[in-house]
Protein backbone atom coordinates (compact mmCIF):
# COMPACT_ATOMS: atom_id res chain seq x y z
CA UNK A 1 0.00 0.00 0.00
CA UNK A 2 1.08 3.78 -1.19
CA UNK A 3 -0.01 6.54 0.63
CA UNK A 4 0.79 9.71 -1.03
CA UNK A 5 -0.53 13.41 0.05
CA UNK A 6 -2.79 14.82 -2.77
CA UNK A 7 -2.94 18.66 -2.45
CA UNK A 8 -5.87 20.81 -4.14
CA UNK A 9 -4.35 24.32 -4.92
CA UNK A 10 -8.27 25.46 -6.33
CA UNK A 11 -6.65 26.81 -9.46
CA UNK A 12 -3.32 28.07 -7.64
CA UNK A 13 -1.24 24.88 -8.63
CA UNK A 14 1.28 26.83 -11.31
CA UNK A 15 1.99 29.30 -8.12
CA UNK A 16 2.38 26.46 -5.43
CA UNK A 17 4.94 24.32 -7.79
CA UNK A 18 6.83 27.27 -8.65
CA UNK A 19 7.23 28.06 -4.79
CA UNK A 20 7.94 24.44 -3.63
CA UNK A 21 10.47 24.46 -6.31
CA UNK A 22 12.41 27.61 -4.97
CA UNK A 23 11.72 26.81 -1.48
CA UNK A 24 12.43 23.56 -0.95
CA UNK A 25 14.32 22.29 -3.84
CA UNK A 26 11.00 20.50 -5.76
CA UNK A 27 11.40 18.70 -8.64
CA UNK A 28 8.16 18.62 -11.25
CA UNK A 29 7.72 15.15 -12.05
CA UNK A 30 4.95 15.29 -14.21
CA UNK A 31 2.12 18.12 -14.88
CA UNK A 32 -0.48 18.03 -17.04
CA UNK A 33 -2.86 20.91 -17.89
CA UNK A 34 -7.26 20.52 -19.06
CA UNK A 35 -6.93 21.60 -22.08
CA UNK A 36 -4.00 18.60 -22.78
CA UNK A 37 -6.63 16.33 -21.73
CA UNK A 38 -7.87 13.19 -23.81
CA UNK A 39 -11.34 14.36 -22.39
CA UNK A 40 -12.87 16.63 -24.37
CA UNK A 41 -13.48 20.08 -22.25
CA UNK A 42 -16.32 22.48 -22.54
CA UNK A 43 -15.54 25.42 -25.26
CA UNK A 44 -16.72 28.17 -22.90
CA UNK A 45 -14.49 29.77 -20.43
CA UNK A 46 -14.89 29.96 -16.85
CA UNK A 47 -14.12 27.02 -14.38
CA UNK A 48 -15.98 25.05 -16.37
CA UNK A 49 -13.41 25.13 -19.05
CA UNK A 50 -9.98 25.71 -16.88
CA UNK A 51 -7.91 25.20 -20.16
CA UNK A 52 -4.33 25.63 -18.61
CA UNK A 53 -5.12 25.11 -15.28
CA UNK A 54 -3.16 21.89 -14.30
CA UNK A 55 -5.39 18.43 -14.25
CA UNK A 56 -2.75 16.81 -12.34
CA UNK A 57 1.18 17.46 -11.65
CA UNK A 58 3.50 14.99 -9.46
CA UNK A 59 6.95 16.17 -7.68
CA UNK A 60 9.30 15.06 -5.66
CA UNK A 61 10.43 16.30 -2.14
CA UNK A 62 13.35 14.51 -0.83
CA UNK A 63 12.50 11.13 -0.83
CA UNK A 64 8.97 11.86 -0.71
CA UNK A 65 6.24 11.78 -4.01
CA UNK A 66 3.19 14.42 -3.51
CA UNK A 67 0.72 15.28 -6.36
CA UNK A 68 -1.31 18.25 -6.89
CA UNK A 69 -4.32 19.91 -9.13
CA UNK A 70 -5.78 22.98 -9.06
CA UNK A 71 -9.13 21.09 -8.37
CA UNK A 72 -12.31 22.98 -9.40
CA UNK A 73 -10.26 26.12 -10.04
CA UNK A 74 -11.94 28.47 -7.28
CA UNK A 75 -9.12 30.70 -6.56
CA UNK A 76 -9.49 29.33 -2.53
CA UNK A 77 -8.21 27.16 -1.53
CA UNK A 78 -8.52 24.89 1.97
CA UNK A 79 -6.28 23.20 3.45
CA UNK A 80 -8.02 21.86 7.10
CA UNK A 81 -7.40 18.77 9.56
CA UNK A 82 -3.50 18.00 8.25
CA UNK A 83 -0.34 18.91 8.01
CA UNK A 84 2.96 17.80 6.18
CA UNK A 85 6.20 17.05 8.17
CA UNK A 86 9.22 17.70 6.77
CA UNK A 87 12.40 16.35 8.64
CA UNK A 88 16.35 17.65 7.68
CA UNK A 89 19.14 16.64 9.09
CA UNK A 90 20.45 19.97 10.82
CA UNK A 91 18.94 22.88 12.81
CA UNK A 92 20.87 24.91 9.80
CA UNK A 93 18.35 23.48 7.35
CA UNK A 94 15.45 23.68 9.19
CA UNK A 95 15.52 27.26 9.96
CA UNK A 96 16.09 28.00 6.05
CA UNK A 97 13.28 25.84 5.18
CA UNK A 98 10.79 27.38 7.64
CA UNK A 99 11.99 31.02 6.78
CA UNK A 100 11.39 29.74 2.89
CA UNK A 101 8.06 28.37 3.68
CA UNK A 102 6.95 31.56 6.02
CA UNK A 103 7.31 33.87 3.32
CA UNK A 104 3.64 35.39 2.51
CA UNK A 105 2.51 33.22 5.26
CA UNK A 106 2.01 32.28 8.79
CA UNK A 107 4.39 31.43 11.71
CA UNK A 108 2.11 29.06 13.70
CA UNK A 109 5.05 27.63 16.10
CA UNK A 110 8.19 28.97 15.62
CA UNK A 111 11.15 27.19 15.37
CA UNK A 112 12.73 26.19 18.85
CA UNK A 113 14.70 23.52 20.16
CA UNK A 114 12.76 20.60 21.77
CA UNK A 115 12.73 17.51 23.65
CA UNK A 116 12.01 14.97 20.47
CA UNK A 117 13.94 17.02 18.01
CA UNK A 118 17.24 19.68 17.30
CA UNK A 119 14.39 22.35 16.18
CA UNK A 120 11.26 22.17 15.38
CA UNK A 121 8.07 24.69 14.19
CA UNK A 122 4.88 25.01 12.03
CA UNK A 123 4.31 27.08 9.56
CA UNK A 124 1.16 27.82 7.23
CA UNK A 125 2.44 28.34 4.01
CA UNK A 126 1.02 31.01 1.33
CA UNK A 127 -1.50 28.50 0.20
CA UNK A 128 -2.45 27.25 4.21
CA UNK A 129 -0.68 24.27 3.58
CA UNK A 130 0.56 23.55 7.18
CA UNK A 131 4.12 22.36 7.56
CA UNK A 132 6.11 20.72 10.44
CA UNK A 133 9.68 21.57 10.19
CA UNK A 134 11.83 19.50 11.85
CA UNK A 135 15.71 19.06 12.53
CA UNK A 136 17.39 15.71 12.94
CA UNK A 137 15.59 14.09 16.36
CA UNK A 138 17.06 13.77 19.47
CA UNK A 139 19.00 10.25 19.59
CA UNK A 140 16.85 8.05 22.06
CA UNK A 141 13.58 9.57 20.87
Amino acid sequence: MLVQPYLMFDGRCEEALTFYKKALGAEILSLMRFKDSPIPQPSDTGPANPGDKIMNASFRLGDSLLMASDGSCGGNPQFKGFSLSITVPGTAEAHRIFAALAKGGEELVPMTETFFAQSFGIVADRFGVSWLVLAAPVAGV
